[in-house]
């Protein structure tokens, strides 16, 4: 079944949406995440364009959207109570459509490039402090009933905090991924692209000891780490396990699987290391993405500061 049905467009757009479908799912790699959301955005805008002009759209309408229109379609979403992030996010989205028609020598619209996102200020991370993730991983095992669950936590939230892994590509990691002692552990980031992250000590242990005790005995290319069941361990009960852990340490809302990754970026930068060398641990493809952290290691630097300074003192 075409993947465009559902939308309100004519035969002809629908058509090019299924082969800019295709394009983003083969040549981009574009995630399952970032494919429902580019969706869910474009079949949004064309539902608006159908409504204001009063018929569905096809690719002549396309090309000769003017940027008033553009501009409605931001206006009604930020009525509909759309945030600043979500409609650039959907801009992002219906863009990228708008220029793979270009590409393609199918639409040309001059004013979608102009239209303007609105301004986002990036959030700045949230890490745990030192002593909260040494705290964290120390109880991790102990919290569970039963304990090689405990042991796969502890396991998992060393291998995020120790290697600044996302949560999906640890999750994703299969047991011949990461065989005993070995140095590095090759990761599976975003867009498909590979990269290469030392393994510490620590993190071998703790993963030796859940797989010692882990009661499903699988092939090398099974799970790394699996649910009560034996499958593949499912993201939402990682968080889960993190929430109860939070909770019985008293740490803040903000103490996330993903924190540990800001936790091990922010500790690395602070440190002492280099930042271009935390942008390849982290697989960030811009050096920007990575400078959050050094807005987090100033605010240290002045909380220090505000404390110990006489004159801040005053």
């Amino acid at each position: 079944m075409s993947a465009s049905i559902g939308f309100a467009a004519q035969a002809d757009l629908l058509d090019a949406i299924d082969r800019w479908q295709r394009w983003l799912m083969t040549e981009k790699a574009a995630s399952p995440a970032t494919l429902r959301a580019y969706n869910n955005d474009l079949a949004g805008f064309l539902s608006f364009m159908a409504e204001y002009r009063e018929r569905k759209p096809g690719l002549n309408d396309l090309s000769a959207l003017s940027l008033m229109e553009l501009r409605a379609w931001l206006s009604d979403r930020a009525r509909d109570g759309a945030t600043a992030a979500t409609r650039a996010r959907a801009i992002a989205g219906v863009r990228n459509l708008f220029r793979w028609l270009d590409r393609q020598g199918i639409v040309h619209n001059p004013h979608i490039g102009v239209l303007k996102a609105p301004k986002l200020k990036q959030p700045i991370p949230r890490p745990l402090t030192a002593p909260d993730a040494a705290s964290l991983l120390d109880e991790a095992a102990t919290l569970p009933e039963t304990a090689w669950i405990g042991l796969r936590d502890r396991a998992f939230f060393t291998l995020l905090y120790g290697c600044g892994l996302r949560i999906s590509e640890a999750l994703a990691l299969n047991r011949d991924d990461l065989p005993a002692g070995a140095a590095t552990v090759r990761v599976l980031g975003k867009g498909s692209k590979q990269r290469q992250v030392p393994v510490l000590p620590a993190i071998h242990a703790a993963i030796s000891a859940y797989l010692e005790a882990c009661p499903f005995r699988a092939a090398e290319d099974a799970p790394l780490f699996v649910g009560s069941r034996g499958d593949r361990l499912h993201p939402s009960v990682a968080r889960r396990q993190m929430q109860l852990l939070r909770e019985e340490l008293l740490l803040p809302d903000s103490a996330t699987p993903h924190a540990l990754r800001h936790s091990f970026a922010t500790h690395l930068l602070g440190g002492g290391a280099d930042l271009r060398a935390i942008q390849d641990l982290l697989g960030h493809s811009s050096l920007s993405t990575t400078q959050r952290y050094t807005d987090v290691d100033t605010d240290k630097l002045l909380a220090v500061y505000d404390k110990a300074h006489p004159r801040a003192q005053k």
